[in-house]
């Protein structure tokens, strides 16, 4: 009788598997059975690599953001150019500027080893990542929708047209961040994201040299010390005040006019998302709540599902 129980259980098992594997929705649940231990697998490795580099951990999540916003989140960023791939890696965006990409590489192998062989998805590692990223470094968890297929293209274009550049106003981010189905108060909780990490210099210099009428001038002045006005493009300076604390600083700086990238300040500059600013300044738990369910609408933007692109064994080359 208990043979016979067990048997119907792997059965079933089975059976639930092959459902998710061409099931077109995502599921937070898609690998409890396949392999229970991918999850966890990769939160060690994330954290690992966190202890290691604090900074890590904003590298992560930004990674996600930059995959989901090309093409869906399919794990297009990682892959590297060859004569047929246009790699999204030498984008403006991304060029000498995203990272991560070894710690990647290491959760698909631990992952992999784990799970027996290649059944999860490097599209998934990197939403999964995001997720344990931001947790390492203080902020909320949320439950990853699961099920993502990596594509077998990428699109340079896309990304150098698409993934929104620091110097944007609040109109063109609000209209961005629509292109992809997410709305202002998605718009400005994913920004929170920038409670977390650094900018090189590029990206902030004329802000801090050339504006005048929303930036504190001594605020423009510590900066300009770390960035000239020419050269020294890759020197870093923090986001916010706390760059390795998931916090509300982010958003108390841009009421003081501290935003470190024009986008930035631009979400409290007389707009309609001046309010949202004000709240998440003063409310920890709101933010959190926020930037966790706008991460999983972020997630969900055209992922590939059910008989869909593949499931990589090296996530920077198509099988």
């Amino acid at each position: 009788m208990a043979k016979n129980s067990f048997l119907f259980l792997h059965v079933l098992a089975i059976f639930s598997l092959a459902s998710m594997a061409f099931s077109n929705s995502l599921s937070p649940y898609f690998y409890d059975y396949v392999c229970p231990q991918a999850l966890p697998t990769i939160k060690r490795v994330v954290e690992d690599a966190v202890t290691e580099e604090r900074r890590m951990g904003a590298s992560l999540l930004r990674l996600h953001f930059h995959d989901c916003f090309v093409q869906g989140c399919d794990a297009s960023i990682l892959l590297d150019q060859t004569e047929t791939i246009d790699s999204e890696k030498t984008a403006r965006p991304n060029n000498n500027s995203i990272r991560g990409f070894e710690v990647i590489d290491k959760i698909k192998s631990e992952v992999d080893k784990a799970c027996g062989h290649p059944i999860v998805s490097c599209a998934d590692i990197v939403a999964v990542a995001a997720r344990d990223s931001v947790v390492a470094l203080g902020g909320p968890t949320w439950e990853v929708q699961l099920g993502r297929r990596d594509s077998t293209t990428a699109n340079r274009n896309m990304a150098n047209n698409d993934i929104p550049p620091p110097f944007l106003d609040l109109p063109a981010l609000i209209n961005n961040f629509k292109n992809q189905g997410l709305d202002e108060k998605d718009l400005v909780a994913l920004s929170g994201g920038h409670t977390l990490g650094f900018a090189q210099c590029f990206t902030f210099r004329d802000r801090i040299y050339n504006e005048t009428n929303n930036i504190d001038s001594t605020f423009a002045s510590q900066r300009q010390a770390d960035c000239p006005r020419s050269g020294d493009d890759s020197n870093l300076a923090p986001l916010d005040p706390t760059p390795v604390l998931f916090d509300t600083e982010y958003f108390s700086n841009l009421l003081c006019k501290k935003g470190l990238l024009h986008s930035d300040q631009a979400l409290f500059s007389g707009g309609q998302t001046d309010n949202l600013v004000q709240i998440y300044s003063t409310n920890l738990g709101t933010f959190a709540k926020d930037f966790a369910e706008s991460m999983i609408k972020m997630g969900n933007i055209k992922p590939l599902t059910g008989d869909q692109g593949q499931i990589r064994v090296n996530c920077r080359k198509v099988n």
